[in-house]
């Protein structure tokens, strides 16, 4: 379990995350909204310790976030942020091996290997995993950073827009196999997503964010209504059930 009390993080005097305290359940997606400059990556980073939080806690599993030492936590949290740049000529299949690191230090054992290929399996890189990350499309170069994650085969799995550069169709396959790694491993995935309708129909929790403060967080269908939609976005919303999914319109 993720436990937030009372996170502060300021900028320029600002509070970018103001007071915000939630717990993550474990097991299941949840979805970080709100419009930009809510605070939405900041908390992930957060939760992760990539940026420090200038007061209130993080409570991983019982303990302090500041407890974990690094080798620890990275066997505990996997995290892909929003923007991944390259500078070396790596294979897929090299990429997706450095989410074994905490475990190997770089010497990869048959049981990393396994790790490694179930992962580009995952994917659906398999038939391309010794191509050069700079021969890919960007679609293919996310979904093979997203395999890095899965390799890692972590408790808790933080993602900060994972369908960037992703076209609908790949888009979809991601947040099934989030849903799947949720359902059938037990994982706990935290999304920081824009696109609500995705947000709707694979989100167990919804955490709602606007100007640094947590507007709301539940339930999927209990942020999923037009009274929370239009506080948290200033405009309007028509949500409509199709399939058993709310369906956001908004573009009236």
């Amino acid at each position: 379990m993720i436990e937030l009390k009372n996170i502060v993080k300021k900028y320029n005097g600002k509070n970018v995350v103001d007071n915000v305290s939630v717990t993550i359940k474990e097991g299941k997606v949840t979805s970080l909204i709100g419009p930009n400059g809510a605070g939405k990556s900041t908390l992930l980073s957060i939760m992760s310790r990539i940026i420090s939080r200038d007061s209130g806690e993080v409570i991983i599993d019982k303990a302090k976030l500041e407890s974990w030492n690094n080798k620890d936590l990275a066997k505990k949290i996997s995290v892909l942020k929003q923007s991944n740049s390259i500078n070396m000529r790596l294979t897929i299949k090299e990429i997706v091996s450095f989410g074994r690191f905490p475990y190997c230090q770089g010497n990869l054992t048959e049981e990393d290997l396994e790790h490694v290929y179930n992962a580009i399996e995952y994917m659906k890189l398999t038939d391309i995993k010794d191509k050069y990350m700079d021969e890919l499309s960007g679609g293919q170069r996310q979904r093979a950073f997203i395999a890095m994650i899965i390799a890692q085969n972590t408790d808790y799995i933080l993602l900060d827009e994972p369908l960037n550069n992703l076209d609908m169709k790949h888009s979809v396959e991601i947040m099934k196999i989030l849903r799947t790694l949720a359902e059938e491993l037990n994982k706990t995935v935290v999304i920081v997503i824009h696109d609500i309708n995705f947000a709707s129909c694979y989100s167990d929790y919804i955490l709602a964010l606007k100007d640094g403060k947590l507007v709301k967080a539940g339930r999927t269908d209990e942020i999923i209504r037009n009274d929370v939609l239009e506080e948290i976005y200033d405009m309007k919303f028509n949500i409509q059930e199709i399939e058993n999914n709310k369906i956001c319109i908004y573009f009236k």
